[in-house]
């Protein structure tokens, strides 16, 4: 799916535990439940959205503007996706924290499969543990 207003998405998300489940349903999945493709994937993750806004507030201000670089730019990457759908643009530089909320749901999604309960879907486990 790109990004569109023509597509609405039938399923009411209330709660951040139902965004939540929903991508810990496939997110493992679509890393093949390769443990090397999460751990890239949470390593990069890391790098790309979270510690650039680390470094906004270190005490070390000669890496100040280059952290601080880096998150204007991610906002301003944002931003287009934001006002498309009609959102204040406040939202764009909270960017990293839905990506921290992303990386959280696949390191459950991770977790369930390996306790063989991944997939979860209306209370089944829709992925058998290998």
């Amino acid at each position: 799916m790109g990004l569109t207003r023509a597509s609405q998405s039938l399923r009411s998300y209330e709660h951040f535990s139902h965004i939540r489940d929903m991508i810990a349903r496939t997110a493992f999945t679509q890393l093949r439940y390769s443990p090397i493709l999460l751990t890239g994937t949470l390593v990069a993750m890391i790098l790309t959205f979270v510690l650039p806004l680390a470094l906004t507030f270190s005490v070390n201000i000669r890496v100040w503007p280059f952290a601080l670089a880096a998150w204007c730019l991610m906002t301003a990457s944002f931003l287009p996706t934001v006002t498309c759908y009609r959102l204040r643009a406040i939202w764009a530089p909270l960017l990293p924290l839905a990506a921290l909320f992303y990386t959280y749901a696949t390191c459950l999604s991770a977790a369930r499969y390996w306790l063989g309960r991944g997939g979860q879907w209306k209370g089944r486990s829709q992925a058998a543990n290998h």
